[in-house]
Parts: structure tokens; sequence; C-alpha cells
């Protein structure tokens, strides 16, 4: 698989809020990876001849009443998009590459499993994850039926939950969950995941409000608590900047308002805000 080209499909916003991000993921990607690499950038469309084609008005296409991002959903219809065939990445927009993905690329999905992930003891994350596009055939619901239904998206978790003998895991640091406790040298692939706390918020928030959107994560925004992975993000993202990339390279007509979950209530992670999620489990506790 070494000469392969790696494809990744990359879920993001539709309405031009994830550019910052884009062009980072974009820049790091090539930065580190050896090996050819072909981006699949999954948005919600209004062309009807997209394969993420949605119509809130009329209902057609992609339902998304039950995700908490623009793509949730999309990620277990890539096997079908591949047409059954080869490996295929996903991850989500808010990542930054900071080794050779050819490695992650070329990892063992052995037995029963039809996708490489990050597991632990209560989840496994599917938020970067390698298909074995074949082996998936079968297990994930037909494309046509994970658009139809909003409750597609958390049907397909409750699969993988329930058989986790489908899942081969791999190294954390593949999926580092706001830097965890490792050190920045020690992470492959860092996704800055709580939404509140996103590097590219102090780019994108005032940006996109001055094109008269509005941001899809509607939550309260806060400080991420490691300084150096917020430097981290600005060095790359004007790296790219001083490398010719530029926003514009990922804007595309925009698709409009549609249907998610609001974020009023939410609390991010155990990672972010420890803290938090302990006071929350000690009222449940309680109750």
């Amino acid at each position: 698989m070494s000469n392969e080209v790696i494809k990744v499909f990359v879920g993001c916003d539709p309405n031009n809020c994830d550019l910052e991000q884009m062009m980072v993921l974009d820049y790091s990607l090539h930065k580190h990876t050896s090996a050819p690499i072909e981006i699949v950038w999954m948005q919600l469309s209004r062309d009807p001849n997209s394969y993420w084609y949605s119509n809130p008005e009329t209902g057609e296409g992609w339902n998304t009443t039950k995700w908490a991002t623009p793509f949730s959903g999309f990620r277990w219809a890539i096997p079908e998009y591949c047409d059954f065939t080869g490996r295929a990445i996903y991850m989500d927009a808010d990542v930054v590459i900071l080794s050779d993905l050819a490695t992650l690329w070329n990892h063992p999905i052995e037995g029963q499993s039809i996708v490489a992930a990050k597991t632990n003891a209560d989840m496994t994350r599917l938020c970067t994850c390698v298909w074995d596009c074949k082996d998936a055939q079968g297990t994930v619901l037909p494309v046509e039926q994970l658009r139809k239904e909003p409750s597609s998206h958390q049907e397909m978790m409750d699969v993988i939950k329930k058989n986790p003998q489908l899942v081969e895991p791999y190294q954390d640091s593949y999926n580092c969950v706001d830097g965890e406790d490792l050190a920045i040298d020690d992470i492959k692939i860092l996704h800055y995941s709580d939404m509140s706390m996103q590097f590219s918020h102090k780019y994108a928030l005032s940006r996109v409000e001055k094109e008269g959107f509005a941001h899809w994560f509607d939550g309260k925004i806060i400080p991420h608590p490691r300084q150096e992975l917020v430097e981290l993000f600005d060095n790359y993202y004007n790296e790219a900047l001083a490398a010719g990339y530029k926003l514009d390279n990922y804007r595309v007509e925009a698709f409009g308002s549609f249907p998610k979950k609001t974020h009023k209530r939410y609390k991010g992670n155990k990672i972010t805000r420890p803290n938090v999620t302990k006071t929350f489990l000690s009222r449940l506790f309680k109750r």
C-alpha cells in the first residue's frame, strides 16, 4: 500500500465557517506525508448530483436534524462512496497532522475489524479512523438509509459500541484529543476537539460575522487550557499562508441554514474541563 494515493475524507461546514481549519489541515497533511494525497471535503450541498446533497426545505437528501456538527453522519457513507474497495481515512476538519499519515494508512485491520480507530474503556472515537471499505459492506447502512434517517448516525455508533470486534485499535496519539497528557513531540495527529475552545475561532468568528453568516457552533467560547497547542496552530496557520495557501482556496457557495443540535448546553470533554465533568457526575450521583 506504500505507493497508493491516500484518500482522506474530511467533514467540514458548508457555509465557509471552517476555512481556517481546512487550510491548516491541508498544509499539515502535505508537510508531513510521504505519499500522494487525495482530499475529499465532505460538505452539505444544494446540488442534487452531489453525494452530500441535502434540501432541508423539501426533506430530500441528508437529514441532519440530530447531528451535533454539519457532517456527523457522513463518515458512514465513505465505504460506499469508494465502491466498497480499498481504504479511506476519515477525519474531522479540526485536526493538525504532525506525522507521516502513510503510517496510519498502512495500519493493520485484521480479523472481523472493518475500521481502525482509537478505543478506550468508555467509547470508540471515529473522528479520525481508517476504513477497510470492502469489509465495511454489510455492516454500515446503505447510503440511502443513512441519508434519510436522522438517527442513522447514532444507530451506527451503537453498532460499533455493541460490537467492539469491528474496530482495530490504534495508537492513541493518532487521535490526540486536545493534547491529553502528551508533549507536542509525542502527538501524531492533534484533534482540538472541544468545540468551545477551537484554535480557529479567533480567526473564523469575526470573519464569518463580516460575511453575514452565523457560525455553526452556537455555544460559549472559552480559552483552551494548553497555550502551547494554541501557538502550534497559529504557527501552522502562518506557515500555510507563507507557503501560498489561501482561505479562498477552500471557499464554496454557502449552503445556508440547516437543522442540527444546539450547543447551548455544550460541556466539552474531560480532557479540557475535568472539573466540570466531575461536578456534573457528582450531581447526577446525588440525584
